[in-house]
């Protein structure tokens, strides 16, 4: 609950008038988020969530189910009058994942951006990606797989016919790969993190020296966020 607070606390930030935001951020406990136009009921199984111990989250942005845990995750928030942001959400985003491809290479890989919003390394894909615009800005947040489990993916999502499910967890991973895999060794989440955070400087020509953390009211107006809506019954099951 809190990062995507954290998310929507940063836009209003922006949308005040803010500079820019790049954010980079992992999952304790892991967590499967939904699309903001999903179903709960339809996408994800709850039972097996909750004995996992595994939170459950609806994103202000679309897209599909997604399960966190062994990967690290960014958002990126600027104004809609700023260069970057494009004329439409399928223009912004091969501009805006060009700082994950940079960042990829910079670890050793060579990657590319492919519409409407994945990056490939190795044939499959190793970054999804999903954008908002809302209040007078653009949101962009999206994953890089440091690794992944297909099978406890599906235990806690749900498969229209359980007897195909062997199947869609061999088709993920024949098309799903994480940095570990294609590095051949332990990529950590600091050592993702700032070849990513150079990538994104260099490639879209962004301007910070050192990294900054959230400021106290933006802290207390996530932590509210977190309470009051995302780990609220009526936001979560609101489709």
């Amino acid at each position: 609950m809190y990062n995507m607070a954290m998310d929507e606390t940063l836009l209003e930030t922006v949308a005040a008038g803010a500079v820019p935001v790049l954010r980079f951020y992992g999952w304790s406990p892991p967590a499967v988020s939904i699309g903001y136009f999903q179903g709960i009921e339809e996408e994800v199984d709850s039972d097996a969530c909750a004995r996992r111990g595994i939170d459950l989250v609806r994103r202000i942005s679309g897209g599909g189910a997604v399960f966190h845990d062994a990967e690290i995750t960014y958002s990126f928030i600027i104004p809609l009058d700023h260069p970057l942001a494009g004329t439409s959400i399928t223009g912004s985003y091969g501009q805006l994942c060009s700082g994950i491809t940079a960042g990829l290479r910079l670890l050793g890989i060579d990657a590319v951006f492919v519409p409407l919003n994945d990056i490939v390394a190795g044939g499959k894909k190793v970054s999804g990606n999903a954008q908002t615009r809302r209040q007078g800005c653009v949101l962009q947040h999206g994953t890089v797989l440091l690794d992944s489990d297909p099978e406890l993916m599906f235990e806690l999502l749900k498969v229209p016919q359980e007897k195909i499910k062997g199947k869609l967890i061999q088709d993920i991973k024949s098309r799903v790969t994480g940095l570990r895999t294609l590095l051949g060794r332990n990529v950590h989440f600091n050592e993702a993190r700032d070849a990513l955070a150079r990538g994104f400087k260099e490639a879209l020509s962004l301007d910070y020296s050192a990294p900054a953390r959230p400021s106290p009211p933006e802290e207390a107006r996530a932590a509210a966020l977190a309470r009051e809506k995302f780990g609220s019954e009526a936001w979560l099951r609101r489709r």
